[in-house]
This record gives structure tokens, sequence and C-alpha cells, in this order.
């Protein structure tokens, strides 16, 4: 069977959790206020009988009102929440109007319990004051009382189940939710729920009030057994509603530092604490967007250019370094735009620009640029290398056993030698290029490799600064003269294989 969807998940969250835990919130408080009043108001001898026919009256409008304050408080809060209803109950997108609802809904909640409470705080006020008048203002006061905690205990039970609801509301927002309760004022609440008010209702009852005597020691330690238990589940919410959060946050923090940018934290509190969980997935955004530009600046030029401009930053000009240069060219490239689509034409010139990158990465070099159709390759710059001619000349004879399969031809020539690596260009445009004779040299190798049967040709002061076995694997292959240089030039090719 498959899993039901989100929004499906979240409306039974909201039906089978939400809601009766708003109404058991109500109607515990209202049944602990009622219990007080009921059975530990102090009552005189010749009170008795008028008492028990309070009792009797209290009682029957205490059923009705909670009867009709469930009623009206759940149609009354599933009005609050109409705004859900279109992504909740027929699975559309989440609208901004969805999202501020999901995120105000346990304050407005806690207003609409409030002035429930407060009705009934009028409604018995007025109702004993046919009894006396004392009566009627401790009857009041303590509902006031009761009240508040039940509404302030009501918002932090709502705020803590609607916590998945308002997540995947504020999921793929990149605005900050709205701060509505601050952390300091849930503290200061709890402190209120767990000390000022239990406090409060203790010295009231311990005070001789008109006709009304001090409360016995029983009723003094009911409200201290309240206080208790009010007070820890009110600074369990608290300290749940500020830890959680910031836990979420810590973990993830870990998984960013061993490298792991998919990760994002919940967004589900209207507080400080929404700001942090906000900021902390727009700075991992941040990231993962730096680090595709990284990744996409090390594909365009090199890692390890990418890696000398982010760590040193970039500055025009070079500086003087030993390197070996490899350039590799298609032959025959304009017969192929001739007779080729230019979509296979492009094809086959990155199946082979591919072999020139994994080869020449593999010994030590990288590519410095694309020429159309060929390609500059340098050893020991912008990273040095311990012996760089040898891996030119490794990475010469292992391309051309790679690129045979593929329907392309291609010449190599190789060259060592000083050169000047660096930026050139302008400030608002410029590459990390490498300028000297070794460069000119490799490509004018090339342009005569494709005339040889090996299709590869190297300076002879390449293959002599190689490693002696590497040396081994070529052969002189005469004097040339290059274009621009007036001595003649050295030259050697691989050596055929031993059959």
């Amino acid at each position: 069977m498959s899993p039901a969807p989100v929004h499906v998940v979240l409306r039974r969250r909201m039906e089978r959790l939400y809601g009766p835990a708003m109404a058991l919130a109500n109607v515990v408080g209202a049944g602990v206020v009622f219990v007080f009043l009921t059975f530990f108001v102090p009552v005189t001898p010749d009170e008795q009988a008028e008492a028990d026919a309070r009792r009797l009256l209290n009682t029957l409008v205490f059923a009705a009102y909670i009867l009709v304050s469930l009623v009206v408080g759940y149609w009354w809060g599933r009005r609050a929440a109409r705004p859900l209803d279109p992504w909740l109950r027929e699975g559309r997108p989440v609208t901004p109007g969805a999202t501020e609802t999901a995120l105000r809904l346990p304050g407005l909640q806690a207003r609409i319990n409030a002035v429930l409470w407060l009705v009934a705080a009028v409604v018995f006020g007025l109702l004993n004051t046919r009894y006396s008048l004392t009566l009627a203002v401790e009857v009041t006061g303590t509902i006031v009382l009761g009240g508040f905690t039940t509404c302030a205990l009501g918002y932090l039970v709502a705020e803590r189940t609607l916590r998945p609801v308002v997540g995947a509301a504020m999921a793929g927002s990149v605005a900050p939710p709205l701060r509505l309760l601050g952390v300091r004022a849930r503290v200061l609440l709890a402190w209120a729920l767990g000390t000022a008010v239990p406090l409060v209702g203790a010295a009231l009852g311990l005070v001789k009030i008109g006709d009304r005597e001090p409360l016995p020691q029983v009723a003094e330690l009911f409200l201290l057994g309240v206080a208790l238990l009010v007070g820890a589940l009110a600074i369990a919410g608290a300290a749940g509603a500020v830890g959680d959060p910031v836990e979420s946050v810590a973990a993830a923090l870990r998984e960013v530092g061993e490298g792991n940018l998919d990760v994002a934290v919940p967004v589900y509190d209207a507080s400080e604490i929404g700001q942090l969980q906000s900021g902390f997935n727009a700075m991992v955004e941040g990231l993962r967007e730096r680090e595709r530009l990284r990744d996409l600046f090390g594909r365009q030029v090199g890692t390890d250019v990418a890696r000398l401009a982010l760590e040193e930053g970039v500055q025009l000009g070079g500086e003087r370094r030993d390197v070996a240069v490899l350039f590799v060219d298609v032959i025959g490239s304009t017969g192929l735009a001739e007779t080729l689509g230019p979509e296979e034409v492009v094809s086959r010139l990155n199946a082979f620009f591919a072999v020139v990158v994994e080869v020449v990465t593999r010994h030590g070099g990288w590519v410095n640029k694309f020429e159309g159709d060929a390609a500059l390759c340098i050893f020991g710059a912008p990273a040095a290398v311990e012996d760089a001619p040898t891996g030119a000349l490794r990475a010469a004879r292992e391309l051309i056993r790679g690129l045979a399969p593929l329907a392309l031809d291609a010449a190599i020539g190789v060259s060592a030698g000083p050169v000047v690596a660096g930026h050139v260009g302008a400030e608002s445009r410029f590459e990390y290029t490498v300028v000297g004779d070794p460069v000119n040299v490799a490509a004018r190798l090339t342009d005569l490799a494709k005339a040889d049967p090996t299709l590869v040709l190297a300076e002879e002061s390449a293959v002599r600064r190689a490693a002696g076995e590497e040396r081994g694997h070529w052969e002189p292959a005469g004097t040339v003269a290059l274009r621009g240089r007036a001595a003649p030039t050295e030259v050697w090719r691989p050596r055929p294989p031993v059959s």
C-alpha cells in the first residue's frame, strides 16, 4: 500500500491530535477550576443548605457551558484555520495566506480560548451574585486565573502539535517566518504559569476577604499540587520550544561540517528560533550555490587554477615555472565539418576531449584550454609536478592508444622548458595560461606529427629530462626546422611496440 500524500497525513494530524488536544486542555482546566470552587471553597454550617443549592446550579450551568463552549470553540477554530483547507483538504499548493495562518494558528486558538474563558468568568460571576458579592468576585477571579493558565498552556501545546504542519507550509520558502511570540516572551509565560499565577492564587487563599474565611490547608495543598504540575508542563513546553529546534540546527551544522550540503531544517517556529532555522537554510543554500559555482569554475579553468584563485585571489601577471607542454590536434577536422552535421561533429569532439581530459589528468596534467578541435595541456603549473616531462610523454603515448577506437585521428606534440604561468588579459576579463617557447614548439611539433607514422613527436629536451624508464620508450626522429626558431630542433617519436 502506497503511503498517504503529505497533505492527507497533516490533515489527519490536525483532526486527530490538534483538535482533541485543544478540547482536552480546556476541559481539564475548566474541571480543575470547577472542582476547586465546588469542593475546596470553605462553607460554614449555616451556609450548608444554600451551598448545596449553589453547587447544583453551578454544576448544571457548568455542564451546559462546557458543551456550548466546545461546539463554539470547534466552529471558531475551524473558521480560523479555513485558509488551510485548499491545501490540507484538496491538496492544492501552499499559498502565502495558508503559511501565515499555520504560523498564527496557535495564537488565534489562544485568543479563542481566552474569549470563552472570559465569557465563563462573566456568566459564573453574575450567576453567583445572588448568593454573595464576595463569592462572585472570588469565582470570577479564580476563573480568570484558571483561564489564563489554560490558554497559555494551550498555546504551547498548539505550537508543539502544529510543528509538522507549519514546517510543511514553510518548506521551500526563502523568506523568514513571521516573528510572533519571542523566546523571552515564552520564558516569561512559562514563569507566569509555573510561579506567578499559582503564587497569586495561594496568597489570595490565605487572606480573609470580606466575610469569606481563608482557604483550608487541603485547598492550599490542592493549589500547590496544581501549580507543580502546571509549572512542570509549562517549563517543559517552553524548554522544548527552544531546545528541539536548536538541537535540529546543531545536528544539521554537524552534517554541514562533515561536508554534507544536502541538508535543511524544518522551519516551524514564529520566533527568533524560526529566524534561526530560516537563516540556517539560507546559509546552506548559499554554500550549495558557492559549491556549484566552484565546481563550474573548476570545470571551466581546472581545479588547481580554481583553488589557486580562491585561496590567493587573482592578479594579472605570472611567475616563471618549468613545465612540460602537450598539444593535441584533430586531423582533418575541416573535412569532418563538410561531411557531417554540426551536432555529430560536436558529439565526436566531446568524445575526443573526454579521453584527453581523463588521460592528461591521470598523469598529473590539466587541460589549459580547448581551441576548437585542439587542446593545450600543461604539466607543472599551477600545481608543481615532480617530473613533468615524464607525465607528459606517458600521456602522449597513452593518448594515441586511447584515441584509436574513436572515429577521429589526432596528432600530438610534446615540449618542455621554462614559461611564465599566470593570469593574462584585462582586469575585467582574464584567463590563466602559460606563455613561452615550449608552448609554440609543442604546437609546431603537432603540425609535423600529422605526417609522421606515429602521430606523436617530442622535443629532445623533454625526452632527455624524463625518467630513464620513460626515455626507453622513445627514439630519435631526426632534426627539423621549426617556424620561428633559428636553430634546428631535435625531435623524438615513440618506439614501435615489440611484437
